[in-house]
């Protein structure tokens, strides 16, 4: 095979990413992407306050008259945690919901509660059924594609939103943030929030029916959503963002830090840190230290010096590939099996990419009439 390796000469994203660029200078895409694009719409700075008291103004005003300004999904990890922070500071009505899909580490569960404690705010917590997640994993398993956290982060903005309505909550407050997850290549992920690809894998893969597991469907997702006035904001996006500053501000309300990101869920730690590297070569820290450099949180020297440290300590791996065994019901023989599965891409099995075209039209069209209702 005539494949070259090759690493971006200003982060460290590499042929990893089998759809990388690379310009004359050697820089890749997502560098580029992200100066010419990303940072247009990432404001850590004074304009950046300003904006975000703006925002915050517009969401008091707007809900006044409700119970909550707004509702924030809070995993127990330093991005929500620290989210729920800020949220304090503004006086922001806030509810927290926590999706415990049967994962939680110790520490994550103790995070959330010192966060809510510390907030004052209201939490609601859903527990996914433990059948219909175990079915679904595995069968994310069979179909050998890489984002394998689909059915955690599925159900976790399918929560948000069934809350949302319930309560009547226009806004939606995300710890998604440029400073630490700016670059993400799209080979390595597929649209978590596509029910109709987590439905034909299950339909492909999966043992019985899921019972209680709710999926947000094409057009709550794309229409409704918009239609009843809802919006979200990333308020990380407005400030000067460290995750060291965020990681020592929580500790002196109790939180505890986990060591690694998104560390929060054992399933997500043992699939970014060991089935991905394996089975794909995906090393997600890449992506996470490559975001670091772009938005001046590290220099390229220390990411490249941080990617050298082993993901797992042996004894620590072999533990916890007899805990993710045993909590699935699989035997270490078919878990390797898995591994051995014919790689498979979100593209292989049914998906909404092709009803994306109608989205962009009724925006478009929605934008075009409002304008002509606003001229009038």
């Amino acid at each position: 095979m005539n494949f070259k390796y090759q690493i971006c000469n200003n982060c460290i994203m590499d042929t990893s990413d089998p759809e990388i660029i690379f310009d004359e200078k050697g820089v890749c895409n997502h560098c580029n992407t992200f100066y010419s694009v990303t940072s247009k719409e990432w404001f850590p700075n004074d304009m950046g306050k300003v904006k975000l008291n703006d925002i915050v103004g517009r969401i008091k005003s707007q809900m006044k008259n409700k119970k909550y300004d707004c509702i924030l999904g809070l995993s127990g990890g330093v991005d929500s945690s620290y989210l729920a922070l800020i949220l304090k500071e503004y006086d922001l009505r806030t509810l927290v919901v926590h999706v415990d899909a049967g994962w939680n580490q110790e520490v994550a569960v103790s995070n959330v509660q010192s966060v809510v404690d510390h907030c004052g705010f209201d939490l609601y917590t859903h527990v996914v059924d433990w059948e219909d997640m175990k079915n679904l994993q595995i069968a994310y398993l069979k179909s050998g594609i890489s984002n394998q956290d689909v059915p955690q982060d599925h159900i976790y903005f399918s929560t948000l939103f069934r809350m949302a309505i319930k309560y009547d909550i226009k806004i939606f407050i995300s710890g998604g943030n440029f400073a630490t997850e700016a670059i993400l290549p799209r080979s390595w992920h597929g649209n978590a929030m596509d029910a109709y690809n987590l439905k034909d894998i299950y339909k492909k893969y999966g043992t019985g029916k899921l019972k209680k597991y709710e999926t947000i469907g094409f057009f709550n997702y794309h229409f409704l959503f918009r239609l009843r006035g809802m919006r979200q904001y990333r308020p990380l996006n407005y400030l000067p963002y460290d995750r060291n500053v965020a990681i020592s501000e929580l500790e002196k309300i109790g939180w505890r830090n986990y060591g690694r990101k998104h560390g929060e869920s054992f399933f997500t730690k043992f699939f970014q840190n060991y089935f991905l590297p394996k089975k794909f070569g995906y090393d997600k820290r890449r992506a996470h230290y490559s975001s670091m450099i772009v938005s001046g949180q590290i220099t390229r020297n220390k990411a490249l010096e941080l990617i050298q440290e082993p993901l797992y300590d042996e004894q620590e791996l072999v533990n916890d590939c007899d805990y993710f065994c045993n909590k699935l019901g699989i035997s270490k023989f078919e878990f390797e099996a898995f591994l051995n599965l014919p790689n498979a891409k979100y593209s292989d099995f049914k998906n909404w990419d092709s009803m994306l075209k109608y989205v962009d039209f009724a925006r478009e069209s929605y934008y075009f009439i409002s304008q002509i209702f606003k001229f009038k």
